[in-house]
C-alpha cells in the first residue's frame, strides 16, 4: 500500500513541477524554477520508490498518463488554456489506456505453503 501512496506523491508532485514552469517562464522566473527543480526531484525520488513493489511498466504509465491528464486539468482551469473536444477525446482514450493497463497487471500471488522451502 505505500508504494501506491508513493506513486500518488510521485504524480503530485511531477503536476505541481509541470505547473511552475509556465509561472517561471511568465510572471516569477526565480521562484517558478526553484519550485520546478524541487517539485521534479521529488517527483522522480517518490517514483522510485513506488517502484520497489509496483511493476515499473505500471508505475511509469500511472505516473505519466495520470500526470498528463492532470496537468492538461491544471492548465485549462488555471493557466488559460482551452480544451477542445480533441484534447478532450484524447483524455479519454488516455485514461481508457490507464486503466486498461492497471487491468491487465495481475499482483504476484503469495507462495502456497508446500511451494515454500523449510529453513
Amino acid at each position: 500500500m505505500r508504494s501506491w501512496i508513493y506513486l500518488i506523491v510521485a504524480i503530485t508532485a511531477e503536476v505541481i513541477g509541470t505547473a511552475s514552469m509556465k509561472f517561471a517562464a511568465t510572471h516569477f522566473p526565480l521562484l517558478g524554477h526553484a519550485v520546478m527543480y524541487v517539485m521534479i526531484s521529488l517527483s522522480y525520488f517518490f517514483l522510485a520508490l513506488a517502484v520497489k513493489r509496483v511493476p515499473v511498466g505500471v508505475a511509469y504509465a500511472l505516473w505519466e498518463g495520470i500526470g498528463i491528464v492532470l496537468i492538461t486539468l491544471v492548465s485549462v482551469q488555471w493557466l488559460g488554456e482551452s480544451l477542445g473536444w480533441v484534447k478532450a477525446l484524447g483524455l479519454a482514450v488516455m485514461i481508457a489506456g490507464i486503466l486498461l493497463i492497471k487491468a491487465g497487471t495481475r499482483s504476484k500471488a503469495a507462495p502456497a505453503e508446500s511451494e515454500v522451502l523449510p529453513c
